[in-house]
């Protein structure tokens, strides 16, 4: 069975704590090719991905994805999707450029009801649920606090997994380091054609743009 995968997305004007390294279509094309990473990764690992977009937009080079135009807010949204359906279902979200197979079928295969990838600062990054009718997301806030109480209230066996690839979501410059480092994909490949690159600094490394 191909456990669906839906993909938080927004397509304007996101990753605004990048503004400071890229210019406002800068990070739009960025993000799409995170998402495009992310999309790649989970198919590898035999999943459906399906993309909850705050907006329409459309994939470079016309990839077909399944789309849905969010126009409730993300956790009720979500919770609709969980309602319907009695199967396996995962929740990662599109700025995970880490991602990749064996990552996600570490997420997939823990054995648990409920498994989540905890994010920085209390998030949430993945979620997986053995039966994803007694699911409700609990985003925004520290919603990975708040994923755990719920899976515990409801009685639900929860596991945290420990992935680097899906803990580290991008969101500052000095995150674009891992993406240069650890990926090979649409998202490294787009900020080298931006002119990034890996600069070595007294204390760590940092990127720096030509």
């Amino acid at each position: 069975m191909r456990v669906p995968v839906v993909i938080p997305f927004k397509p304007k004007n996101p990753k605004t704590r990048l503004s400071c390294v890229l210019s406002d279509e800068e990070r739009e094309i960025f993000a799409l090719a995170m998402l495009r990473d992310v999309v790649s990764a989970i198919r590898s690992a035999g999943c459906d991905p399906l993309v909850l977009s705050t907006a329409p937009f459309t994939l470079p080079d016309g990839e077909e994805v399944r789309v849905e135009i969010l126009d409730q807010g993300l956790n009720e949204a979500i919770d609709i999707f969980c309602i319907a359906n009695t199967g396996p279902l995962a929740i990662i979200m599109a700025d995970l450029a880490l991602a990749d197979r064996s990552s996600i079928l570490a997420l997939m295969t823990s054995g648990s009801d409920m498994a989540i990838v905890p994010g920085r600062g209390g998030g949430t990054n993945a979620v997986y649920i053995r039966s994803a009718d007694k699911f409700r997301a609990q985003y925004y806030g520290t919603s990975y606090l708040k994923h755990v109480r719920f899976a515990s209230d409801t009685g639900l066996t929860c596991s945290v997994i420990d992935s680097f690839r899906l803990y580290c979501d991008v969101d500052e410059q000095d995150d674009l380091v891992e993406v240069l480092l650890h990926t090979s994909g649409s998202a490294k490949k787009y900020l080298q054609s931006l002119g990034f690159r890996i600069e070595s600094r007294k204390s760590r490394i940092g990127v720096s743009r030509n």
